[in-house]
């Protein structure tokens, strides 16, 4: 059935299954009457029916959509509960070269495409258009850009911007596709330019305190390296494996007037992110993380418990079986049965006992002010455990004395590299999350996302 309005301008009532009657054809304009957000321009109404100019507006409104555009059809597929708007370029308006922003003629119209929108009334809303060519004299034939969607973009920038907030909030990536009606490698795809945008805008002024940790990736000897702003709790980047040449191109995301602001890195004692930390940002303080020290005090004392444990087993004592938590636990953080058990343990005089003792009296190092206390305290420690004939424990005293220098720059930063643990874990709940990754790039983009504190939205 066709209808024509008072000025003139026919719609094509649709009355099939799956579509709606109100689901409209526009016939084209003339001249100077187009529709859009700027100028309306029309007050017909078809008989029988509310559907007018009204719904043109009603949509150029939610879209944004202004002259030289305008709304052709609004069509609604109720079996596939679809909304299908098709915008046109209003006839006789100039083009506009994307490059300069010269006005220009038009060349011809690229294929039509299709984007992504806001859902109507949990219906999905899709945008159809062919996008004018202009014919620029300095650039040539060029696709203008669209005002509802950024170049290349399958989705309206509203769509990208509630995709983005909603993958934020969800508890999983998986959670936020069943939100959005989206398949996992579109939200990756989505996540992806958001990070894109986010690293452009990103600002590193300031930069003064860093930390740079590894991270398995898959099982095996499979490793990434993040590099975090402790004061800000964000990874700046990441990078695959921890040789030094990978953690070198972790420090490009920095310039060199970045690099100049830093003062100290928190860092563990692997050679390849010492000497990279040297090359790279030779001004600033290395700093050895006092919890990493700890964890190699604890990986002794548990040394010394195993060994210790097998040799009272040949001996038929079971003193040690099923101790090991307690040698490696806060005492703090005991049952009264479990601080009774350990009491009683501490008295029998074992090597483990000795070897707890001395990574517990290590604690006080980090307290101290001044340097030079520091290292009397630091002396008396070493010589102590060079006479307990403790191996393990002597190993990692050793190891503590040739980075003494970089332990003692904890006193002036007292900086750790706690924030970057907690964001482990964090990009360790991204990983259990999404069963792994298939490659490194996904797994970056994941965390950047979730963790790089990006300004991520469309404009």
């Amino acid at each position: 059935m066709s209808v024509r309005g008072r000025h003139g301008c026919r719609v094509n009532v649709v009355d099939t299954p799956g579509r709606s009657r109100f689901a409209a054809d526009f016939a084209p304009l003339p001249p100077g009457k187009g529709l859009g957000l700027a100028s309306p321009g029309r007050d017909w109404q078809p008989r029988g029916m509310g559907m007018d100019s009204e719904l043109q507006k009603h949509y150029a409104s939610l879209l944004g959509i202004g002259s030289p555009w305008e709304i052709r059809t609004v069509e609604l597929k109720l079996t596939e509960k679809k909304v299908e708007i098709e915008l046109g370029w209003q006839w006789g308006a100039d083009a506009q070269c994307p490059e300069c922003g010269l006005k220009c003629s038009i060349h011809d119209s690229a294929p039509e495409r299709t984007w992504r929108h806001l859902d109507t009334m949990q219906f999905t809303t899709l945008i159809r258009a062919r996008t004018p060519r202009s014919n620029c004299p300095e650039h040539g034939v060029k696709t203008m850009t669209v005002p509802w969607a950024a170049p290349l973009a399958r989705f309206t920038l509203l769509f990208e911007r509630f995709a983005v907030e909603v993958l934020l909030a969800s508890a999983s990536v998986s959670q936020g596709c069943g939100l959005l009606g989206i398949g996992w490698d579109t939200a990756q795809e989505i996540m992806r330019r958001a990070v894109e945008r986010g690293l452009d805008r990103r600002q590193l002024e300031g930069l003064k305190h860093l930390g740079m940790d590894e991270k398995s990736f898959k099982r095996g000897q499979s490793y990434i390296t993040l590099l975090t702003d402790l004061e800000k709790s964000r990874v700046l980047d990441v990078v695959e494996e921890r040789t030094t040449e990978a953690a070198g191109q972790l420090w490009g995301t920095l310039t060199p007037d970045q690099k100049q602001a830093v003062e100290a890195v928190a860092v563990d004692m692997w050679e390849p992110f010492i000497r990279t930390i040297q090359e790279q940002v030779p001004d600033a303080d290395i700093v050895h993380d006092k919890f990493h020290v700890s964890k190699y005090l604890g990986e002794a004392v548990n040394k010394v418990r195993r060994q210790e444990h097998k040799e009272l087993m040949a001996q038929g004592d079971e003193t040690l079986k099923g101790t090991r938590q307690l040698w490696l636990y806060n005492p703090q953080n005991f049952s009264p049965k479990q601080a009774d058990e350990f009491s009683a343990l501490k008295d029998l005089h074992l090597k483990v006992a000795r070897a707890w003792a001395a990574k517990e009296l290590f604690s006080k190092f980090w307290d101290y002010q001044q340097e030079g206390w520091a290292r009397r305290f630091f002396k008396d420690w070493f010589g102590w455990v060079s006479r307990s004939r403790l191996k393990p424990l002597i190993e990692v005293a050793q190891m503590l004395k040739r980075h003494l220098e970089n332990l003692l720059t904890y006193l002036e930063h007292r900086i750790t590299n706690a924030v970057t643990e907690g964001l482990n874990s964090k990009i360790q709940s991204l990983k259990s999350a999404a069963r792994g990754f298939r490659n490194f790039a996904n797994y970056r983009i994941r965390i950047l996302f979730f963790c790089g504190k990006l300004d991520l939205y469309p404009l």
